[in-house]
């Protein structure tokens, strides 16, 4: 039985052996290590690439961004730190970290300039989503790494190390650094530049874990103690830079598990016949569930039901508040967004208060001018019934100054035409007709021939 057991065990080892893969070890350290210098040519691909990410994050282009990441030299001094580490060969250690230094500083500068001077400055998707990294940013810059440095260090590379160049995305976090100072949001520039250190040590440590994997040779030092402290302080490194990452997952987890508690509420205890709920709404700040329905109504004897079982859901000290009938989505966001002014700014309510007082002053002045377009036609028919010899209504709200004193009057003004010959009297009397007809204060009758 063991013997079988031995046997399986050995089978599955050859799949999963990388050393008959193996390349040479001292051509690969050659590679890696000339990859780490940053000068002359290979500094000017990195400014023109920090360019290109940054056009891409200012149009959100995802196309474009790919395209600086697979151009970016970047990831040369951060395989380099995690060689030297994993061969105990301080001086490679040295030069790539200060190559490292040197080209974070100048990209981070090269994105600051271009967000400075461009005029488009509004923060897009693909330069939010750069902004706040948890755990999943770790392993993705963990399994990066770790597929980079097999790739470079067994015969069949393929096309692993510009897949590793896009997965692990140094480029774009340092362009949203960039974006942040640019803009003065420490938030944004604290945030990316996170992202970018997070897939810096985890690059390093899945290359420092590839490179013992794979049993390269170590250099010896006489000094055991050094490479235990240094050992010490890249295992903290570590644990501070996961720290974050971690309660920011966190976060997000519960995030994610309470919108699904709230939505399998919704589904489950919220199935009216005839009702369909519309939409949903959370205040976590005043424990609120707003519920927009239409249909037939809730009754209160559901609702309360429902929010006995919302205990079942994690909606402990939750109410519900229902809106339904004449009620809208877009009076239900009305609403929240009027109580949210009213508590946070009082001086915002009242300018809506005067703003709406102004409008309905506005709307009553032009009524005032169109409602006799609106009449017109009804007391033309009328006048000519009482007035036969009168035809041809035309009234319009006048205002006139006087040549003395300049005073402004306003009135009606009534032009009609007569048949044959006018008579004063009659005018007089369709004047007072049309006055009372309007209920106009002031009218003026002219009689066209």
């Amino acid at each position: 039985m063991a013997s079988d057991f031995n046997n399986i065990w050995n089978v599955i080892k050859g799949y999963f052996n990388v050393l008959p893969d193996k390349e040479d070890e001292q051509e690969t350290i050659h590679q890696i290590s000339s990859g780490v210098v940053f000068h002359g040519a290979n500094l000017w691909v990195l400014i023109f690439a920090i360019f290109i990410a940054s056009l891409g994050l200012n149009v959100n282009s995802t196309a474009v961004i790919i395209g600086a990441m697979l151009i970016s030299p970047l990831m040369g001094p951060i395989i380099g730190m995690g060689l030297a580490v994993g061969i105990n060969d301080f001086a490679l250690l040295k030069r790539a970290f200060k190559n490292y230094a040197v080209a974070t500083v100048i990209s981070v500068i090269t994105a600051t300039i271009y967000f400075a001077l461009t005029p488009l400055n509004e923060a897009q998707s693909e330069l939010l989503a750069r902004t706040s990294p948890t755990l999943y940013d770790v392993l993705i810059a963990l399994c990066g790494g770790a597929a980079g440095i097999l790739a470079m260090a067994t015969k069949g590379k393929g096309n692993v190390i510009p897949g590793v160049a896009i997965a692990t995305a140094l480029m774009p976090p340092l362009c949203t650094a960039g974006y942040g100072l640019a803009m003065g949001n420490l938030y944004y520039f604290f945030g990316a530049f996170y992202l970018f250190f997070i897939n810096t040590v985890f690059i390093c440590l899945a290359t420092f874990l590839g490179v013992r994997m794979m049993k390269f040779e170590r250099k010896h030092h006489d000094n055991h103690e050094t490479l235990v402290r240094v050992r010490r302080y890249i295992l903290a490194v570590v644990i501070v830079t996961m720290v974050p990452a971690v309660f920011m997952t966190v976060v997000i987890i519960r995030k994610s598990f309470f919108e699904n508690n709230v939505r399998k509420f919704v589904k489950n205890e919220l199935v009216f016949k005839g009702t369909q709920i519309i939409s949903t709404d959370i205040n976590k700040k005043n424990k609120v569930l707003s519920v927009v329905a239409v249909g037939k109504e809730i009754e209160n004897k559901e609702r309360d039901n429902a929010q006995i079982k919302m205990a079942n859901y994690g909606l402990d000290g939750y109410t519900i508040t229902i809106y339904q009938g004449t009620q809208s989505d877009s009076v239900l966001r009305l609403n929240n967004k009027l109580t949210d002014i009213a508590s946070s700014n009082k001086a915002n309510t009242q300018t809506m208060l005067e703003q709406s007082a102004r409008i309905r002053q506005l709307e009553s002045q032009l009524y005032s001018y169109t409602r006799y377009g609106q009449s017109v036609n009804d007391i033309n028919s009328e006048m000519k019934v009482l007035f036969p010899s009168y035809y041809g209504l035309g009234l319009s709200r006048t205002a006139e100054a006087s040549a003395d004193s300049g005073a402004v009057k306003e009135y009606v003004l009534a032009v009609v035409k007569v048949r044959g010959r006018q008579i004063n009297a009659e005018t007089n009397r369709l004047q007072r007709w049309l006055g009372e007809r309007l209920k106009a204060d002031s009218i003026k009758v002219v009689v066209a021939n």
